[in-house]
């Protein structure tokens, strides 16, 4: 008998046959699992059949990953990944060309999933496509189809991009240069050039060579999405802006602009001469202007990303870290050009608001480490803080900044950061550091095990175990103080959240076309009773409750439905990110009735849920209420337990002193010191 953990219960699902309910035992081998279902179905030659994804991303069931069937999950019994290969190899060869079209438009498809495209490729169907593309024969609607299929193929990695030959890269090349072409052709073409360009240096030569620069100007206004190719084309504009940016730091004064001239000099070199030629394209993306958004003339400060636009030397004046953070950056770069090439690239290809600032951050951790090694401060006879792993790594601080960048990439991924979240990132990367150094690591290898297996996650985890330690260590009449505070801090929650819906949020209507997007806004009518929304222009003030005409009567909503269970998310599934599903929520009302929202946050997100909930009589769950009650009951107990024995607290708040006559005695810190 199987035991129950290998036992998983699934439906299958066929077209035109009724659904059959198995217990899937993961132990028994999965053609003889395949053969048992078409039994069921009488259905001939099993092994031309195999299981598949029925919802969401369609893959096939194979040995190595049916361990991720969970309970539950429906199954489709569909054509085995060789059949379904060579039906759609002779599909593409039709004479007919609705059938190449509609074979074309199904290998686009199923191309995503890897097994079927190794059954593709190992009959040279990728050669096929190439041969489509090399005629040039078919419609612009073929075209695209074969384009598609041909890079969703080429992703998995199985065939090199350095076999393709020189016609076909003329080709491609082609339809980014002509006028006339496809908008959907010219997109896809620059996706596969843009793989080009990424996998090896003479295929990069090749696509400078062929695509021409008036086509380059018109791509990058059409598509300025596509960041990394672009930036290809537009390549000896970034090495003449490296030479204005050395100029400009070279002719001012200081010993800082001198030594970063000479470093950042030596990070070019190293970045185009010794990494990979996609570096070169990334280069001069990396690390947008974080802390001002307008226009900044600055070459400098849009390179790296400095904080202060005016004077990039500002940036390392305070010491620590000052010099000694370029000393780590050219370190990382110099020492590990991989893994630079990889963390540049990496934030290159990213939305701008997700890029995470290579010189910014790089500047920051340098000076963490200080702080927690105690760089700069004079010796302490009473320390007692004893690092074993300093007596077994030569330039250990470098070696630590090397391995601490890459955890603070890693980091900065796995909490899905913004700009905006910088200092919270840095926050958990300290406290990564700081709790892997306390287990007294004897070497740098065991160091960068130790800090890399303490995800964000897991200090999550360690942040909540300790608060839950700290509570029980409370003595009891703390416990029954904090109790009793609940209620009434719970009710300042509420009243908080219900004003903020007072006073509304604009909303986006996501659309399949962003560009058509509707603006709309909604607020909560003053006593409660009514949801006033309607639409409303981009750049205008916050609409009057008057001028909103539809409304919803509080005493109507039936439900809060948030994420995959809202109408607009079932609506459009598989097509939403999971960005969006985490902001999506609805209310119902009447019958069928429902009004759909996706917040512009994840904070109005929690205050729209949590004032909806209150005006339903239901508990408030987000994690932004459970955050700001621990605040608040911490703020109040300390606030309770303070020692206020003979002190006299007046009953009126004491009257705000008057302005003084100038404010001389305030420094200016955006003057620059000479």
């Amino acid at each position: 008998m199987p035991q129950q953990k290998d036992i998983v219960k699934i439906a299958i699902q066929m077209p035109g046959a009724y659904p059959q309910l198995i217990q899937l035992d993961q132990k028994k081998p999965l053609s003889a699992v395949i053969k048992e279902i078409c039994d069921g179905w009488n259905l001939p030659g099993p092994e031309n059949y195999a299981l598949q994804y029925a919802d969401g991303v369609q893959t096939y069931i194979t040995e190595s990953n049916r361990l991720d069937i969970k309970n539950g999950c429906i199954l489709r019994l569909t054509k085995a990944p060789g059949r379904c290969a060579e039906d759609l190899f002779k599909g593409i060869q039709s004479s007919d060309s609705g059938v190449r079209c509609d074979s074309l438009k199904e290998l686009a498809s199923v191309s995503t999933d890897v097994t079927f495209a190794q059954e593709f490729i190992s009959r040279d169907g990728h050669l096929l496509l190439v041969k489509i593309v090399e005629d040039s024969h078919e419609s612009a609607m073929i075209m695209m189809h074969t384009l598609t299929a041909f890079m969703e193929l080429m992703d998995h990695g199985i065939v090199s991009w350095e076999n393709l030959s020189t016609i076909f890269i003329k080709k491609i090349a082609s339809f980014v240069n002509g006028k006339s072409s496809d908008a959907a052709i010219q997109q896809v073409s620059l996706d596969i050039l843009e793989s080009m360009v990424l996998s090896s240096y003479s295929l990069f030569l090749q696509v400078k060579n062929e695509v021409t620069m008036e086509r380059k100007m018109q791509t990058y206004f059409i598509y300025p999405c596509l960041t990394i190719f672009i930036l290809s084309m537009f390549l000896f504009n970034h090495l003449f802006i490296y030479a204005l940016f050395s100029q400009n730091i070279i002719h001012s004064s200081g010993q800082v602009q001198d030594e970063m001239a000479h470093y950042l000099y030596v990070l070019q070199s190293v970045t185009l001469n010794h990494l990979e030629p996609r570096m070169r394209m990334a280069l001069d993306s990396y690390n947008q202007v974080m802390t001002d958004e307008t226009t900044s003339t600055n070459i400098t400060s849009d390179t790296l990303a400095l904080s202060n636009n005016s004077n990039p030397g500002q940036d390392l004046v305070r010491t620590p870290p000052g010099l000694l953070a370029l000393d780590t950056m050219f370190y990382f770069a110099t020492r590990y050009p991989d893994a630079y090439s990889r963390f540049v690239l990496e934030n290159s290809s990213r939305e701008d608001k997700h890029e995470c600032p290579f010189a910014r951050s790089s500047i920051q951790l340098t000076l963490i480490l200080c702080e927690i090694l105690r760089i700069g401060e004079p010796p302490s006879e009473t320390g007692s803080n004893y690092h074993p792993i300093f007596f077994s790594q030569d330039r250990l601080l470098d070696e630590m900044f090397c391995v601490c960048i890459q955890l603070l990439n890693k980091t900065w991924k796995e909490m899905r950061a913004t700009q905006e979240d910088f200092d919270k990132v840095m926050q958990v990367v300290r406290e990564q550091i700081t709790r892997t150094l306390a287990s007294k690591p004897t070497s740098l290898e065991l160091f960068k095990n130790k800090v890399n297996a303490l995800n964000y996650s897991e200090i999550l985890k360690l942040r909540q175990t300790e608060r839950l330690h700290q509570e029980e260590t409370l003595a009891p009449p703390v416990l029954e103080l904090k109790e009793r505070l609940k209620p009434e801090l719970l009710e300042l929650i509420r009243q908080q959240r219900l004003n903020r819906l007072c006073q509304g949020t604009m909303f986006r209507q996501i659309s399949s076309r962003r560009r058509q997007d509707k603006l709309w806004y909604c607020r909560l009518s003053p006593n409660h009773k009514m949801l006033h929304y309607g639409d409303m222009e981009e750049d205008t003030d916050i609409p009057p409750i008057e001028t909103l005409q539809k409304k919803i009567p509080v005493a109507d909503i039936k439900g809060l439905l948030t994420g995959k269970d809202c109408p607009h998310m079932k609506e459009n599934k598989g097509k939403q990110t999971k960005e969006v599903l985490d902001l999506a929520f609805s209310i119902t009302y009447d019958v069928e009735d429902s009004l759909n929202f996706i917040a512009p946050s994840r904070t109005d997100f929690c205050l729209w849920t949590d004032g909806l909930s209150v005006l339903l009589g239901r508990e408030m769950s987000s994690d932004s209420m459970r955050s700001e009650l621990e605040i608040l009951l911490s703020m109040e107990i300390k606030l309770r337990l303070l020692d206020l024995e003979n002190v006299q607290i007046p009953d009126t708040a004491p009257a705000v002193p008057k302005p003084p006559s100038n404010y001389n005695f305030c420094y200016d810190f955006s003057q620059t010191e000479q």
